[in-house]
Parts: C-alpha cells; structure tokens; sequence
C-alpha cells in the first residue's frame, strides 16, 4: 500500500466549519478524482456512517468513512482545515484533520476494515499526529500516511 495515498488526495486548508460542510467537500472531491460520479450517494454513505456514531477521534482527527456501491475503487482523502470544525469527537475536541476513507460495497469487511484499523493504529501515535498537523505539504503528509499504512 506504499502508494495508496496520493498528494492529490490531499487538500490543505479548507475552510469547512462543520461536519455536514466537511463531508459535502469529501464527497464532492470523490467525483473529481474519479473515485466516484454520484456525490450525492457518497456524502448520504458518510452521512449514515456518522448517524452510527460519530467519527470524530481524539487530538483534532476524523476519520469518515463511505461504504457505498457509488463509490468505483477505494481511496483515501485527506483534509486539513483552515481553523477548527464542529464535529463530535471522543475528547470534545474540535476536528482539525481528516483522513476519510471511501470504499466500494463488494470491499466492505476486508479493504474498509483493514484501512480502517491501520489509520487507527497511526492517531495513536503521537509522532504521526504531530507530522500531519505541522506539515503543509501534500505530498509529505500522503507519503507520512502511506509509511502508517506499511506497517
């Protein structure tokens, strides 16, 4: 997976300050990487994954997630934002970063949840947390994702 995240994918200061604006922005960006060509379908997955509990981690992360047949191929999408984003998190927190995955229905139980527990395992890390917030380079912060995701 060394190559898994793109610095395409990676969107730097956003100016989103809630959830809903966040997610509407991953969605619409999921249409212009080809990663899918109904936005709409993939902002309603990240909606009804957010009304099973919230995404919101802990030290300023998100990590949404769209499980849907609209979405052609499983990526990653990373955002950072301008300021802090409304978002329900497990320290009450606002989000400053998002590291949203977008996977296809027939990749549910194995793509999703092997992408899910290794972005996991890296916001558990302080070194990486801190190399994701301090860092303005896309490619930097997809390359500091794709070592996490290599391990």
């Amino acid at each position: 997976m060394s190559d898994f995240v793109s610095a395409s994918n990676v969107f730097l200061d956003n100016p989103a300050t809630s959830c809903d604006e966040a997610l509407k922005f991953l969605s619409d960006k999921a249409v212009e990487l080809g990663i899918s060509s109904d936005a709409a379908a993939v902002l309603e997955a990240f909606k009804a994954r957010e009304e099973e509990g919230s995404t919101g981690m802990m030290g300023g992360f998100a990590i949404p997630h769209a499980k849907s047949k609209a979405i052609d191929k499983a990526a990653v999408e990373v955002v950072k934002f301008s300021g802090d984003v409304d978002w329900t998190t497990m320290d009450e927190k606002p989000v400053k970063v998002a590291i949203a995955l977008l996977i296809p229905d027939t990749e549910a139980g194995t793509t999703h949840l092997k992408l899910l527990s290794k972005v996991a395992v890296m916001l558990m890390h302080a070194d990486f947390c801190k190399a994701v917030l301090a860092s303005e380079d896309p490619a930097q912060i997809a390359q500091t994702i794709n070592d996490g995701l290599d391990k």
